[in-house]
């Protein structure tokens, strides 16, 4: 049986609005021909002759930076000391 491709795919799902009607009526993901995640929400509007169409748009998925996994992977700040001791603007 052939390995399932999931890339040039993805899905869309019907969006609770709650008292929000700028919220999304849609939201899901794709994941584009390089493997790359994006969320993607999605909007019902209606053009000015009354024909229903959906405009979206998509963001790279980024993973939340509080989670163990995510602070794992995250860039360790580095300090960086002055080459010369007249680079530095230290008084001392």
């Amino acid at each position: 049986m052939a390995e399932y491709d999931n890339k040039s795919t993805g899905a869309l799902f019907k969006n609770d609005k709650g008292d929000n009607p700028k919220r999304p009526d849609y939201t899901g993901s794709y994941t584009d021909e390089n493997g790359k995640e994006f969320r993607v929400s999605a909007w019902v509007k209606t053009d000015k002759n009354g024909k229903s169409f959906m405009s979206f748009n998509t963001q790279p998925k980024e993973p939340k930076l509080d989670t163990p996994q995510a602070m794992a992977h995250a860039p360790k700040p580095q300090y960086v000391a002055p080459q010369d001791e007249k680079d530095s603007e230290l008084p001392f």
